[in-house]
């Protein structure tokens, strides 16, 4: 049947990409590791030191992770391998829903362990912190950050991840001006530093009594939360901390102290800001341990270029400069320039979709960042 021979030949050229994936996936080491943290864990010092001890756990839980995925996956083609020469032997076409769900199943499992082998950066395995912000046109900017914000809390929430806001300002009429929020999940950097750079939106504005197109833009930065104690020295001269007052939820405590810290690193003009702790004690923590990150990534770049890149593409806030592209109107079409990956289907991006972007990103950096076409209507 040639349903069958279809399913056999797209089987076959999974072949050896799958040994590529337990290769890159360390799949023996990773074996041998679970057994010594499990012979680990059974000690009664294990659990003396909490942070230590719940960090071996997450590491656990991700090997293991791994390797079931591997053995999943080896399972299913083996099966498949099996239903097809069953059909060809039985001479049988009802194997063929079947074949085809169970080959979709494995291609589904295959390109996500497949990406995860992509993430070998030195932090990509860390939580990430994201900061959006409004870019000229008032209102209506304001309003694209919020939808941004909004996309990327379904996106973490699809993948069962935490979202904490360190850091708000609300628009002056609607939407938010500024928002810094913590994505806590295994690999949350290594998949949202994708994001880094100018987002543009075409529509027909809602705050435009006229009905005419707009163009509107939001910066997104994102930086690693590097929990280890980084050796930065930050003079006390280099630094300006401002207080000021929390706004956004937390009832009146919230709104009766100035416990919100800015503090401004004067030799590169790194501005971090923590409003969630309920101390200003606690905030100005976070906050050095945010500006020491990223001072610290700036350290380990080698040139001006390399850390202009710890800022990934965010340059100015507006034309030109943009790696995404969001139209709603005259056609719908959200498209990355970097990479090329496009979909027509707006309402699903916006929705918190955007792995094929995530994905789409990962891959093109694996390839050495190949120029790609960035042609666009306006």
């Amino acid at each position: 049947m040639v349903e069958l021979d279809q399913f056999k030949t797209t089987l076959n050229t999974y072949r050896e990409p799958l040994q590529e994936v337990r290769d890159s996936l360390d799949l023996a080491n990773k074996e041998q590791k679970i057994q010594e943290l499990e012979r680990e864990m059974e000690a009664p010092s294990f659990w003396d030191d909490p942070v230590v001890s719940q960090n071996k756990m997450k590491e656990l839980k991700s090997m293991k992770d791994d390797v079931a995925t591997y053995a999943q996956l080896k399972t299913q083609f083996e099966d498949m391998e099996t239903l097809i020469e069953m059909g060809y032997e039985e001479n049988d076409a009802s194997l063929i829903p079947e074949i085809e769900e169970l080959l979709h199943e494995f291609t589904e499992t295959y390109e996500a362990i497949r990406i995860k082998t992509l993430l070998s950066g030195e932090y990509d395995r860390d939580n990430a912190i994201v900061s959006l912000h409004a870019g000229a046109g008032g209102t209506e900017s304001c309003d694209w950050c919020s939808m941004l914000y909004r996309m990327y809390t379904r996106w973490a929430a699809d993948k069962g991840f935490e979202v904490v806001v360190l850091d708000s300002l609300d628009g002056d009429e609607a939407g938010i001006k500024s928002i810094t929020f913590q994505v806590n999940g295994e690999n949350a950097y290594g998949y949202l530093k994708s994001e880094k750079g100018v987002h543009r939106l075409v529509r027909i504005s809602p705050f435009n009594a006229a009905g005419k197109r707009q163009t509107s833009f939001a910066s997104c930065d994102v930086m690693p939360d590097i929990e280890e104690d980084l050796d930065v020295e930050i003079n006390d001269d280099e630094i300006r901390i401002d207080t000021y007052r929390s706004s956004g939820a937390g009832g009146q405590h919230i709104n009766k102290t100035s416990s919100a810290i800015r503090i401004t690193h004067l030799p590169t003009g790194i501005v971090v800001q923590c409003q969630n702790e309920r101390s200003q004690h606690m905030n100005k923590d976070k906050a050095m341990q945010m500006l020491k990150a990223k001072l610290y990534l700036l350290k380990q770049q080698e040139n001006a270029e390399k850390a202009a890149g710890i800022r990934g593409e965010v340059t100015d806030n507006g034309w030109g400069n943009q790696i995404r592209s969001y139209v709603m109107q005259p056609y719908t079409m959200v498209k990355d320039h970097r990479t090329g990956v496009e979909t027509g289907n707006v309402d699903s991006v916006m929705d918190g979709n955007i792995n094929m972007f995530i994905n789409g990103y990962l891959k093109w950096l694996s390839l050495g960042c190949p120029k790609a076409n960035t042609g666009m209507d306006s």
